[in-house]
């Protein structure tokens, strides 16, 4: 999944439910760039972290 991560895509990060939905800011090598609705922006390494693809959020 994190190398088909792309700018504005909507991912939720699944052992932290309580940051909510997050959109994919940017993606360069392993780190990808995301602003969380309730932790703000964060840089996660994509070798540690597994995100879920949102392709429907209802928005």
């Amino acid at each position: 999944m994190s190398s088909l991560l792309q700018p504005g895509m909507l991912v939720r990060h699944p052992e932290r439910p309580e940051w909510g939905l997050g959109q994919v800011q940017s993606f360069i090598g392993t780190h990808v760039t995301v602003n969380f609705e309730e932790m703000g922006k964060l840089v996660l390494d994509t070798r540690h972290v597994r995100l879920e693809w949102v392709p429907d959020a209802g928005r």
